[in-house]
């Protein structure tokens, strides 16, 4: 079976608007942070060092309109409880995530810049 790579330079391509999508830097370690089961906005902003309060609800408002998060409301009364976690089609983005993470360990820029023992 060979490998179909999509054009994804031509705006219409599903792949390419999936890449969009995801290419947020927040989206995704916001993925990674709720791989480890729901969570409530507080513990989010925690484990997500550098987001704001901010853009943490706005990226959580858009990953649930395209259905990779879920908001469940714990408590109505005020101070209202939240929690967040990945729905089936957020969790199958854990396999590809895992392979870039692989990609990155084996080719770390560190490691490919460092000057090779002496005799290579």
């Amino acid at each position: 079976m060979s490998l179909v790579v999509p054009d994804v330079l031509d705006e219409g391509c599903t792949t390419r608007q999936a890449i969009e999508r995801l290419a947020s830097k927040w989206r995704i370690l916001i993925i990674y942070a709720l791989l480890a089961g729901p969570q409530r906005h507080a513990e989010l902003r925690r484990r997500v060092a550098g987001i704001t309060q901010k853009v943490l609800t706005e990226t959580l408002r858009e990953m649930e309109r395209d259905g990779l998060v879920q908001r469940r409301v714990l408590r109505e009364t005020p101070p209202q409880h939240v929690e967040y976690a990945l729905t089936a089609l957020g969790k199958t983005l854990q396999e590809p995530l895992a392979a870039i993470c692989a990609w990155a360990t084996e080719n770390n820029p560190v490691r490919s810049s460092a000057v090779p023992p002496s005799g290579q």
